[in-house]
Order: structure tokens, then sequence, then C-alpha cells
């Protein structure tokens, strides 16, 4: 068995942007990142959309996932509540990146700094039905099934369930402690 791959988290910088612009404009994994039609956006708006939504980060925190110093993905809180302090997450990375336990790695890196540094009290987030692989990948991580919207989703042709997982920081915590 090959060793996991070294996984951290940080800022962008212009030379991630080729592989994130990749994952944005992949019409075949659409429907498992945005609620919303397919339509790929030019590289000029998909740009500046990023910029824009890095200018305000008292409502979401973006991370770049990187591998040995490639950008592979992306990893994020967004929609942030400071009151009740929650937040939604959402990840995405690059085909060659998918099933090697990077997205898993991610995943518990933005917890930790959700729960440790964010101080926010739950994270939650919201998978089409059909993903199998990501619902099994984020019960590892210790999200638990709160509810399903059904058939709320268009997707490739049909309707499908939303499941929407959440977790919460003193469940999270327990599990760090029994591990």
């Amino acid at each position: 068995m090959s060793p996991r791959p070294a996984v951290t988290l940080r800022a962008r910088t212009e030379a991630d942007l080729d592989a994130l612009y990749t994952i944005a404009s992949d019409l075949d994994t659409w429907e498992e990142r945005n609620p919303g039609r397919p339509a790929v956006r030019t590289r000029q708006a998909w740009e500046a959309r990023v910029i824009e939504r890095e200018a305000d980060p008292a409502n979401s925190m973006n991370f770049v996932i990187d591998v040995d110093g490639d950008a592979v993905g992306n990893v994020g809180l967004f929609d942030v509540d400071e009151v009740a302090r929650h937040a939604e997450v959402g990840i995405a990375l690059i085909p060659t990146a998918r099933g090697k336990g990077i997205g898993t790695e991610a995943m518990a890196r933005i917890l930790e700094f959700a729960f440790v540094r964010g101080n926010l009290r739950r994270v939650h987030l919201e998978v089409i039905a059909s993903n199998a692989a990501a619902i099994r990948s984020y019960e590892k991580a210790g999200f638990v099934v709160e509810g399903r919207q059904r058939e709320h989703a268009w997707v490739r042709g049909q309707y499908e369930d939303i499941v929407r997982m959440g977790l919460l920081r003193s469940e999270w915590a327990a599990r760090r402690a029994a591990d």
C-alpha cells in the first residue's frame, strides 16, 4: 500500500487558477458541486467571481487543497452564520485526485479549522443522493444524515433527492478524543 499524500490547505495563488478552473468548468460533475443548472463561465467571468468571493472573508473561507505543492482542489466554508455559529462546507477535486483519500484528509483539515480556529458549533452540507462515494466519505468524517429533500435537484435528466448532513463540534471532539 502506497503512503498517503501530504495534504495541506492554503490560500489560492495565481498558479492554482488552471487546476481550479478545470474543476469549475467540468460539466460531468456539475450537479455534485452546484445546485443550479449547468453553465460554464468563461475563464474571465469565473476569475472575477473567485475574486469577489474572496473579498468577503466574513461570509466564506476558501482554501486550495494542496498535495506536494500542486493544487488538486478546493474546500471551503460558506454562508457562515456568526450568531448561530454554523456554516456549510463544500469540497471539489480534480479528477485525478479522486478516490485517493485526498478529499477525506482535506475534509478533516477544514473541520479542524472550522471548529478550532473558526469557533463554529456546527458544519453542514448537501449532497445528491446518487453520490454514494461522497456520502460514505462524509460519514467517515463524522457527518450524519439529518434529512432529505425529496426530488429537489434536477440531475442529468431526472429529479434526485438532496441529502442534508451535519456535524456538531461536540460530536467531532468526541471522535477525536476516541482516536
